[in-house]
């Protein structure tokens, strides 16, 4: 990383585990005691399709790392932000998958599906970035969210070999049948692309409570369609849902924003 970023690049490392409160917590917490400014918060980590289990607070995994660690997380180094900075929330076309469901988040009374919870973690990651984006917009800090596209990553882990590979050749198979160019995965750089456009390029103005791919802002769309094509569902941008989530979200952590 600093032979990449050339002269005077430079990086601290952070120990945090966003299926940990605990650890979220310290984390933020020594930041805000160290008091360095940021320009730019990019919310990246989280896991896909997991094993049904819990955090270490008792959360089902995905819901609560991929949203719950990030809202405590983003929320407690927020005000270090500085004017005109941005806050990236790194979510899916996979929201796609599920719509948020705020009396079963932790599938108590709802039969479990991998890739039904990562949708709701990922359209949660979304409806955050919506309601962060009100609360922070009159200091002039933004917050959007994304989808990074396909891209082969340690994500995949847990969805078996060669299933990426096989949902890529079904991809592929039913754009050949329409006529359609085929898909590829994205290289390392390329899925970096557009949380680097909505972070330093793009115009607060235009990020700021949206959804981007591939370097623009994503139309909202109810079609039905494909796993490659572009498009945001309207429920995850709904202001009413947002501000719904960030309730339940604060009541779940035990921790008012």
């Amino acid at each position: 990383m600093r032979a990449q970023a050339g002269s005077g690049g430079s990086f601290t490392l952070a120990e945090l585990d966003l299926a940990s409160l605990a650890s979220v917590r310290a984390c933020a917490d020594a930041l805000v005691r160290d008091g360095q400014r940021f320009d730019l918060v990019i919310a990246n980590a989280g896991v896909m399709a997991t094993p049904f289990g819990h955090t270490a607070d008792g959360f089902e995994t995905q819901f609560g790392t991929n949203h719950l660690g990030h809202f405590v997380f983003v929320n407690r180094v927020a005000p270090l932000v500085r004017q005109g900075g941005r806050i990236v929330i790194v979510a899916s076309s996979g929201h796609r998958f599920a719509n948020v469901d705020l009396e079963d988040p932790g599938f108590a009374h709802t039969a479990y599906d991998p890739f039904i919870a990562y949708g709701r973690s990922k359209t949660a990651n979304i409806l955050f970035a919506v309601e962060l984006d009100r609360r922070h917009e009159e200091r002039g800090v933004r917050a959007t969210a994304l989808h990074p596209g396909g891209i082969h990553t340690e994500l995949v882990r847990h969805i078996g070999d060669g299933a990426v590979e096989g949902m890529v050749e079904q991809f592929n198979r039913d754009l050949a049948a329409k006529g359609q160019p085929p898909y590829r995965l994205k290289t390392i750089p390329e899925g970096a692309a557009t949380s680097v456009w909505a972070a330093a390029v793009a115009r607060g103005e235009e990020v700021g409570g949206r959804y981007c791919e591939n370097c623009h802002v994503s139309e909202i769309t109810e079609a039905v369609v494909g796993p490659v094509d572009e498009g945001v569902r309207p429920y995850a941008l709904e202001s009413g849902a947002a501000k719904a989530l960030w309730a339940k979200s604060e009541e779940m952590v035990g921790e008012r924003f």
